[in-house]
């Protein structure tokens, strides 16, 4: 006696809360579709993901509900059971199985749609950033023709060098500035290089005073930009396969579950509805 009570006790509970799960997936179902869009990909890219992250909710309480019922056919139970679910459960199983399996190959497109507009546009912006370069280089190049102008960098060179090296003869203030936390390490380098090599000291200036020299670092940088963008638009494209496979999956789950359960009721078969055992 006392078994067949705990059994009917078990059956109920798992009954009941796989139903209460069930419903709570359909009404997360309901609230996550207010925001769905047929021509707003980003959006069902953000609804399918959140669909298929709950995917599973549904099939637990399937296998809650379903043990429910085979409890009460082990023990033989013979209370009246008011409501079957089972019928109302696989026809949602089967409708699940299909939903997911539209939802992967949607999703897959979606994906590779996002990542080539993210590419997209950041070879546009690459393009426009080299584009902005080479006409500022070009208006560089000719300004420098310009006496007047080239006489004025050419001051500003030698001013540039006269403070670099009386920083280097002083020992005090070199010192001073390498121990100062203020500066950068990068500055600090440099320093050290000029102070080992004065010859670097005129290399760096000639450098950093030819627009040449400094639109090929710039050109260098916003390649390597561009390839770091295009990497992580790469990578994007884990959590959309993961969304795809896990879709495909649920979708094999709740199909094989649906349609074994309706076949097993008779429900496919076109016939007399089997009665289940008790």
């Amino acid at each position: 006696m006392n078994n067949r009570f705990a059994a009917a006790i078990a059956s109920r509970t798992l009954k009941v809360v796989g139903i209460i799960l069930i419903l709570s997936f359909l009404i997360d179902f309901v609230i996550l579709s207010l925001d769905f869009s047929p021509t707003d990909k980003q959006l069902q890219l953000r609804w399918a993901a959140s669909l298929v992250d709950r995917g599973v909710v549904p099939l637990v309480a399937l296998g809650m509900l379903f043990t429910g019922y085979w409890i009460d056919s082990v023990e033989d139970s013979n209370q009246p059971q008011p409501i079957d679910f089972r019928m109302p459960a696989f026809i949602i199983s089967s409708i699940l199985g299909l939903l997911f399996l539209i939802i992967a190959p949607v999703h897959a497109t979606n994906v590779i749609h996002q990542r080539t507009q993210i590419v997209d546009q950041i070879t546009k912006e690459a393009e426009v950033a080299e584009n902005q370069l080479k006409n500022q280089l070009n208006q560089v190049q000719a300004q420098l023709s310009n006496d007047q102008v080239k006489a004025a960098i050419d001051k500003q060179k030698n001013q540039v060098k006269t403070q670099f090296t009386e920083l280097l003869q002083n020992e005090e203030r070199y010192k001073q500035a390498l121990n100062n936390p203020n500066v950068p390490q990068a500055q600090k380098d440099l320093l050290k290089k000029f102070k080992a090599n004065p010859q670097e000291l005129d290399k760096f200036i000639a450098q950093q005073s030819d627009p040449q020299q400094l639109a090929n670092q710039r050109l260098a940088q916003i390649r390597t930009r561009r390839e770091e963008l295009e990497k992580q638009a790469q990578e994007n494209w884990k959590p959309g396969i993961r969304i795809v496979v896990s879709s495909l999956l649920l979708s094999v789950a709740y199909i094989i579950i649906g349609w074994t359960g309706l076949r097993s009721m008779g429900a496919l078969q076109g016939g007399k509805r089997k009665v289940p055992a008790r």
